[in-house]
């Protein structure tokens, strides 16, 4: 199975959930809007000044020689401007609204003055250096749709049109748990035969990314009655459960029994490289995704297949990742029929913008994550080399 044909199939059960609260402006980081904004106001409210300087009908002005005009009034921001008086001129800051009678703003270095009188030094063109009334949204325009993940600038742009609280889809519910005797938490001496659960902290981060409430089950012993008991509790309380060491067919395994006695549960391999097999299912309606083992290959296949799934069920709708095209600074032989993923990092060169890889390659380096900035794109049996243009998936498009 393709990347592409995996991430259809999951997005195919994707639901968003169907309940909605209002959140405050600012707590909204990383929400998910669920209605549509339109602007109360224009924005910006009244025409201002966009420079430190002086407001001035255009026509004053001598298209030859420099004029004086008397200075009538000063404008801050804030501050309830004078009709402008003819011939004269307003001492004026930047964002202070534009008197009646205004129409331009000459930028103080462009002038003489003292406290009664400027004189312009500068041919001006009329209307230059002001901010119109709704030049940046109209009263009563949508400026935000609903399914809009909020970002930092997001929020300022609801604020700056008074709003204080929006209603938001509810936060999604991850049930997270790992399984294996070997595993330890970190905190405890490492013993013989046992490793520690790095892949609780990665799934534990790219959630909190997300904006997930996590529901840590913590690691589960390879007992079948545990696990089961643990898995039907799950799907009572979250909305979606996500396993780290994936599901295999192995003794040991018991995920694999136990959600099959609890739902359904589908095992795909993958034509991708890291990250072949991944889990599918159901608990009770509730999604189950069995995420590999290795720590790579469960962070490539989180962020290219549960990311967006999450997404989808937090009420959004474009869930794909944008590539962008790079100039390869490395060499690739291509082998076999998976479409890899490699770590990357894009840095700018004395010769332009590059990716380069990290050496080591391997589903268990997880450094590899921590060096790189990107994924980079290989399709099955393709040979890169230097100069060669590749397609690149950016860090900011997978984990924030």
């Amino acid at each position: 199975m393709t990347a592409d044909e995996a991430l259809e199939q999951l997005l195919r059960e994707a639901h968003p959930v169907d309940h909605t609260e209002r959140c405050p402006l600012t707590t909204a980081l990383g929400r998910v809007l669920a209605e549509p904004l339109t602007a109360p106001h224009p924005l910006p409210p009244t025409d201002n000044s966009a420079m430190d300087g002086y407001a001035l009908c255009h026509r004053d002005l001598s298209p030859s020689a420099p004029t004086t005009l008397l200075v009538t009034q000063r404008i801050a921001a804030g501050d309830l401007p004078q009709p402008l008086i003819t011939k004269s001129a307003a001492r004026i800051f930047t964002g202070a609204p534009l008197p009646s009678g205004a129409d331009t703003i000459i930028p103080q270095e462009q002038c003489t003055a003292n406290d009664e009188r400027v004189t312009v030094n500068a041919t001006a063109r009329r209307g230059q250096h002001v901010r119109r009334a709704g030049e940046d949204i109209e009263q009563g325009a949508l400026f935000m749709t609903a399914g809009t993940r909020l970002q930092p600038q997001a929020m300022g742009l609801i604020g700056a049109n008074g709003i204080a609280s929006i209603t938001v889809f509810r936060r999604l519910k991850v049930a997270l748990l790992s399984t294996g005797n070997e595993l330890l938490m970190p905190g405890h001496n490492l013993q013989a035969g046992k490793r520690y659960n790095a892949n609780h902290f990665t799934l534990t981060g790219l959630l909190q990314a997300l904006g997930c409430e996590i529901i840590d089950l913590g690691t589960l012993p390879d007992k079948l009655s545990i696990t089961r008991k643990a898995l039907k509790a799950a799907a009572t309380q979250a909305d979606i459960i996500i396993s780290s060491g994936g599901v295999s067919i192995g003794e040991e395994d018991h995920i694999k029994n136990a959600i099959e006695q609890l739902g359904r549960l589908e095992i795909w391999k993958l034509n991708i490289k890291p990250g072949k097999p991944l889990a599918f299912g159901e608990i009770s309606s509730k999604p189950f995704f069995g995420l590999p083992g290795n720590p790579v290959s469960l962070f490539v296949t989180f962020c290219l297949f549960a990311r967006p799934f999450i997404l989808r069920m937090q009420g959004i709708e474009n869930v794909q990742p944008q590539t962008i095209k790079m100039r390869a600074q490395f060499s690739h032989t291509g082998k076999g029929t998976r479409q890899e993923y490699v770590r990357s990092r894009m840095a700018t060169t004395a010769e332009g913008s590059a990716v380069t890889t990290f050496g080591k390659q391997g589903s268990g380096v997880l450094h590899s994550t921590v060096w790189a900035n990107s994924l980079t794109i290989i399709p099955p049996a393709t040979t890169i080399n230097p100069g060669d243009t590749v397609e690149v998936i950016p860090f900011n498009e997978l984990i924030t």
